[in-house]
C-alpha cells in the first residue's frame, strides 16, 4: 500500500501528461512558455481569485507575498507553531520576526481567539496555515486583521481546493499561497507554486518580484528573486486540473470510510461544519501513537507524522519566541497521518481502519 500513490494517478492521465510535456519540448519555450499563462488562468478561475501568479516552490510563493507587502526586518509576523518549517522561515528568511499563537485542538489550525494577545506594534501581517486540508477560521482572522490594519496571507499549501463558507481557499484573504509538490493535493513532478490574489497593485508587484524585481527588461524597480515556476511543471499541472475535481470528491470518499469506522471510537482532526477540507492528509490524535505506528507497519501499512515537533521548539526557531503553546506540544505528540489519496480503495480504507482499531482497544 502507498501511503499517497503517484503511480495510479500518472497510469490514468498518462497520455494527457505525456502530451503536455511533448508541447514544451517541441516548442521549447522552458521559462516562462505559453503554459505558463495558461495555467494560471485556469487557477485563478478556479479559485475565484483575480490574479494568479505560479512561483517556484510553496515557499518561494510564502517569501514573494511578504516582500510584496513590504515586510522589513525587525518586523512580526504571526503565524502557527504547527506547520511544515516553510511558513517561519519564509517570514526569518526576510529578517521579520515569527509570533507564534496556538491552535485549535480541533482542527491543528490557528486559533482566532488567541490572536489579539499577541499583536504588538511591531505586527505587520497574519500568516494561518490550511492545515492537513482544513481552511482555517479565515473570517474571524480576517475580521482581527481588519481591526488592526494588518494584511493576511493563508499559507494553502495543502489545501487547494477546499471550501470555507463558499469560497475556494487561496480566495480567503488578500493573498493566498499553496503548493505543488509532488504529493500536494495538485502536484506537479517537481517544485512549484502559486500565489493567488485580487488586488492589482499586489500582483503586479509579485509578479515583478518573481522575476529579479523587473517591470520590463533589464528594467528593475524593486529586489526580486529567480522565483519562476518553470514551463514543464506548469504544463503537468495543466494536465492534472481535468482531473481533479474527481480527485478530491475521491479522496473525500476514502475520508468517509475512515470518519465512519473512527467514529465515536478513535480521535480525529476533521472538518468544521462549515468548511471541507482537501485532505492532503488524513490526520488521526493518539495518545498511544507509537504502538499503533508499529501495528500498522507490521501490516505494511505506512503512516507518517506531521509534525513531530512544533516549531517554536526547534532549535534554528527556539530563539524567536517564548511563546507558551501546549496545545501544539501536544497534538506533534499525538498526531499521525495515515494512507490518503484519491486511489486509495475503500477496501485499504477499511484495512488502516481495522489495523488502528485493533491497536487502540489493546
Amino acid at each position: 500500500m502507498e501511503f499517497i500513490d503517484l503511480k495510479t494517478q500518472y497510469q490514468l492521465l498518462r497520455d494527457d501528461i505525456n502530451d503536455g510535456i511533448q508541447r514544451v519540448l517541441d516548442h521549447g519555450q522552458y521559462i516562462m512558455g505559453p503554459e505558463v499563462a495558461q495555467l494560471e488562468q485556469k487557477l485563478a478561475a478556479f479559485s475565484g481569485a483575480r490574479h494568479c501568479i505560479t512561483v517556484s516552490s510553496g515557499t518561494e510563493a510564502l517569501v514573494i507575498s511578504l516582500m510584496a507587502l513590504g515586510i522589513q526586518p525587525g518586523d512580526e509576523v504571526i503565524t502557527t507553531p504547527f506547520s511544515f518549517i516553510a511558513t517561519a522561515e519564509a517570514i526569518v528568511l526576510l529578517g521579520a520576526r515569527p509570533v507564534f499563537v496556538d491552535v485549535e485542538r480541533a482542527s491543528g489550525n490557528l486559533d482566532p481567539t488567541l490572536i489579539a494577545a499577541r499583536i504588538g506594534p511591531r505586527t505587520r501581517a497574519i500568516m494561518p496555515v490550511s492545515l492537513y486540508g482544513q481552511p482555517a477560521d479565515m473570517d474571524a482572522i480576517n475580521e482581527i486583521a481588519r481591526a488592526h490594519g494588518l494584511a493576511v496571507i493563508e499559507d494553502a499549501a495543502q489545501s487547494f481546493g477546499a471550501a470555507y463558507r463558499g469560497l475556494r481557499s487561496c480566495n480567503l484573504s488578500a493573498i493566498g499561497c499553496t503548493s505543488f509538490f509532488p504529493s500536494k493535493p495538485l502536484g506537479c513532478y517537481g517544485d512549484g507554486g502559486a500565489i493567488l490574489t485580487s488586488d492589482d497593485e499586489l500582483a503586479r508587484a509579485m509578479r515583478e518580484i518573481r522575476v529579479h524585481g523587473q517591470s520590463r527588461r533589464y528594467r528593475h524597480t524593486r529586489i526580486g528573486v529567480g522565483g519562476r515556476m518553470d514551463t514543464l511543471q506548469c504544463a503537468i499541472v495543466l494536465a492534472k486540473l481535468g482531473a481533479f475535481d474527481g480527485e478530491l470528491a475521491r479522496r473525500r470518499r476514502a475520508a468517509a470510510v475512515y470518519d465512519r469506522l473512527f467514529a465515536g471510537r478513535v480521535d480525529t482532526l476533521a472538518p468544521a461544519p462549515d468548511r471541507d477540507s482537501a485532505y492532503a492528509q488524513y490526520t488521526v490524535v493518539l495518545p498511544r501513537r507509537a504502538a499503533v505506528q508499529s501495528a500498522l507497519a507490521l501490516a505494511g501499512i505506512p503512516s507518517a507524522v506531521h509534525y513531530p515537533l512544533p516549531i517554536h521548539l526547534q532549535p534554528a526557531y527556539a530563539r524567536f519566541d517564548d511563546a507558551a503553546c501546549p496545545v501544539a506540544e501536544l497534538l506533534a505528540e499525538q498526531v499521525l497521518s495515515l494512507p490518503m489519496g484519491p486511489y486509495l480503495a475503500s477496501a485499504d480504507a477499511e484495512k488502516v481502519a481495522h489495523v488502528v482499531l485493533a491497536a487502540t482497544a489493546n
